[in-house]
């Protein structure tokens, strides 16, 4: 788990920053695609990709690391079984972040993050 920065962070505490990166994270592997802020865009995107890579190794320590993080055992096993061994070959790089525009409630620049 990344350290929560300091200064302004999303949600308000530490901890409610790491429960909604875990909940982006989770999203994406589900869905594959999903819509969210700019900012928390670029603060799932390494924490997402640490998970991928840990998930290739596919041992069950690394299952185990990853089910301590994200509670839901159907996307773990989507991760390991389905995600995973899509990017047996590539060195990095999984996901893709485009910019979409600006929300129309408050103007917060939207962005699409996606499983490469």
């Amino acid at each position: 788990m990344p350290r929560p920065k300091r200064g302004p962070r999303l949600g308000g505490s530490p901890k409610h920053q790491k429960h909604m990166l875990r909940n982006l994270a989770q999203d994406l592997f589900w869905e594959g695609r999903i819509t969210t802020t700019v900012a928390r865009a670029k603060l799932v995107r390494p924490y997402a990709e640490r998970m991928i890579t840990k998930a290739r190794t596919g041992t069950l320590h690394a299952r185990r690391q990853i089910l301590a993080q994200i509670e839901d055992t159907e996307v773990v096993t989507k991760l390991f079984d389905e995600v995973a061994p899509r990017y047996a070959e590539r060195p990095g790089g999984y996901t893709r972040i485009i910019r979409v525009g600006p929300r129309r409630g408050d103007g917060a620049e939207l962005a699409i993050i996606e499983l490469v």
